[in-house]
């Protein structure tokens, strides 16, 4: 089953969101179908914020060790696309192309003076077309998550918006939509009758279990950042406690050792 047809299967496709070779492997041990990397995840992991503070090149060699120890289909998160031009972000595109990559997220905003704004929709749809046309035409036809941060942001009509945007991008060259920070039933089942894109929802609080998902419509689960930020509370936990009890007997204290 290729990646786009994993969006079509009876269930929502789980995807695990990695930053580095080793959660990559972690994640493929634990029988997962495809991995996606998590921006955020891979910024915090190199000491940037989120917003496309680390360079491409930094988030290149980070793609490049994640296909050379996986075999497992692998999105990327490309955030804006690292580029102001449709040209520059195709360039981006198709280095990771090159990698074996076969998706990518891309986001309608931007982080502005510090500060996360909705890029306008045509201007964004528009620049959407361009780059997948320039793709396809020079062969390199990957799987585009679109990520609309309506929700995310709290636009006073995100439904209403999301759909707008959601219709706009499936004309464009989208092949998902994404909607992170939607959790309502109502919200979700609207989207996917009226928007004929697969829709892609992310782990947040009061997100409904996968089986409501499932019948919900919902056709591509991703974590985000959550599960990397979760890994490091851990790991704050055990330095704090090492340094606090003068001790290492809490490292050997977990079953498993």
């Amino acid at each position: 089953m290729n990646f786009n047809e994993l969006h079509h299967q009876k269930k929502p496709l789980l995807i695990a969101n990695v930053w580095d070779a080793t959660s990559a492997i972690i994640a493929q041990q634990s029988g997962y179908q495809a991995l996606g990397t998590s921006s955020a995840a891979i910024a915090a992991m190199l000491g940037y914020d989120d917003g496309e503070m680390m360079s491409f090149d930094e988030l290149l060699y980070i793609v490049k060790r994640i296909k050379t120890v996986s075999h497992l289909p692998l999105s990327v998160d490309l955030e804006a696309g690292f580029g102001e031009s449709a040209d520059k972000i195709v360039e981006n595109l198709k280095q990771l192309s090159c990698l074996g990559v076969v998706g990518v997220n891309l986001e309608d905003s931007k982080i502005v003076n510090g500060v996360r704004q909705l890029t306008d929709a045509t201007v964004f749809a528009n620049k959407l077309k361009q780059v997948r046309l320039k793709l396809n035409l020079e062969g390199h036809p990957l799987f585009f998550n679109i990520r609309t941060d309506t929700f995310l942001l709290n636009h006073e009509q995100a439904l209403q918006e999301t759909l707008y945007r959601g219709q706009l991008y499936a004309k464009s060259g989208a092949d998902s939509l994404f909607v992170p920070c939607i959790t309502q039933s109502n919200d979700i089942k609207t989207i996917t009758n009226e928007v004929a894109l697969p829709l892609n929802v992310m782990c947040v609080p009061n997100l409904p279990d996968f089986e409501q998902l499932k019948s919900l419509g919902v056709s591509r689960i991703s974590m985000g950042n959550f599960i990397h930020a979760t890994v490091h509370s851990q790991l704050k936990t055990l330095m704090l406690t090492i340094m606090s009890q003068q001790s290492f007997n809490e490292v050997f204290s977990h079953e498993s050792h």
